[in-house]
């Protein structure tokens, strides 16, 4: 069996997809896009596809090391979404040979259902005591918000008192039985989040994301030290390498992305990784049902596994004719009960892609791109 045709798709509201092809007519679906940068990711699939067609799609480690170190230049966000959506498609195209869940693949579930949450409040969050309690409605366990908009380097008072009182709106609508996650998406200063954090403390976040950006990796010691709320990390990096120095800080969540870190087979590796320092892995997925499918055949068969980003509803898919559930065939696999989703053990990545939507959505195409905020000053702000 062999490789014979590789195929991208530029699907709204922001994805791209890509479909790898054997020559006994066995498809694998991956999902390899840089959020506002598909076009290139697009280019790079192209690139790496000059290898992979005419090889044996079962050779999936062995692909994995040629498509990240062949090239001599190694890493980034470009390179490594490339290799993680070809990665899916071939642990996809995996399982559906050997008749398994890739799950099964890894070793075997260790779980019957993983936890999900939901996103509420937008980029600059607002309404979120409504929003909150419409997910507490529908069965949600978990949410997950932007905790500001814009942040001064060092807050004002005024800033602070904001940030408290949005997380106080969200912890009171959720009540003290389900969980409010935090997200400062690299927006505070390390005094910002210094000042943030044990503000915020006392309402019992799950978890505060990214609370600096990733090239300052190397002052989450202090501030972990500094934190009574679990420190998460990791949707910008890319590999194990890039999130040793991360665990080595001790933060306690490890948020890889499966559409960017190298796909299943490195994500699995950096869930190992993250156990021997005793961290869990809450994958980061604001993505399409190919990812979160990858993502959620990691969950089932990792034992640190803590909780799973998925995208129904969330803001970026407003204005855009398609949602999470828009590309596949049958929805019941990525069914949300009880803010779980049931493990699923149809073969490869379990889940059915509508082909000929895709095919249509993709003679549209998107061009999504994020947002560039600036301060009042002028000067550049972290979206």
């Amino acid at each position: 069996m062999k490789i014979d045709r590789i195929e991208t798709f530029l699907v709204p509201p922001r994805w791209l997809f890509c479909r790898v092809q054997t020559d006994e007519g066995i498809i694998g679906w991956g999902e390899p896009v840089v959020e506002g940068r598909a076009e290139v990711v697009r280019a790079a699939v192209d690139v790496l596809a000059e290898y992979l067609i005419g090889e044996d799609p079962l050779r999936i480690e062995h692909h994995w090391q040629v498509l990240t170190k062949g090239g001599f230049y190694r890493g980034g966000p470009v390179l490594s979404s490339a290799v993680a959506g070809l990665d899916q498609a071939l642990w996809d195209i995996a399982g559906k040979v050997y008749g398994a869940p890739v799950h099964a693949l890894l070793g075997g579930p260790v779980r019957d259902k993983a936890r999900v949450y939901a996103w509420v409040g937008g980029d600059e969050p607002g309404e979120i005591a409504d929003a909150v309690a419409a997910h507490v409605e529908a069965g949600m366990t978990a949410v997950k918000m932007n905790a500001s908009g814009r942040l001064s380097p060092v807050p004002t008072t005024a800033e602070i008192n904001d940030v408290v009182a949005r997380v106080a709106a969200a912890r009171a609508a959720a009540g003290d039985d389900r969980d409010v996650a935090i997200d400062l998406h690299g927006r505070s200063s390390l005094p910002a989040a210094r000042m943030i954090l044990p503000a915020v403390a006392p309402l019992r976040p799950l978890l505060v994301e990214e609370p600096l950006v990733p090239e300052q990796t190397h002052l989450l010691a202090d501030l972990v030290r500094c934190s009574p709320i679990p420190v998460a990390t990791g949707e910008r990096l890319y590999d194990r390498a890039g999130f040793l120095p991360a665990l080595q800080a001790g933060v306690s969540v490890v948020q890889p992305d499966l559409a960017h870190a190298g796909g299943i087979s490195e994500v699995r590796r950096i869930a190992a990784l993250a156990e021997t320092y005793g961290a869990l892995l809450a994958p980061h997925c604001p993505l399409g049902p190919i990812a979160l499918a990858a993502s959620l055949q990691v969950a089932f068969a990792t034992p640190n596994f803590l909780i799973q980003e998925q995208s129904m509803g969330i803001h970026y898919h407003q204005g855009s004719p398609a949602d999470l559930l828009s590309y596949v065939a049958d929805a019941s696999p990525l069914r949300i009960e009880a803010g779980h989703i049931a493990r699923f053990d149809g073969p490869g990545l379990g889940i059915t892609i509508d082909e000929q939507a895709v095919r249509h959505a993709d003679a549209t195409g998107h061009a999504w791109r994020n947002p560039v905020w600036r301060h009042e000053d002028g000067s550049f702000a972290e979206w």
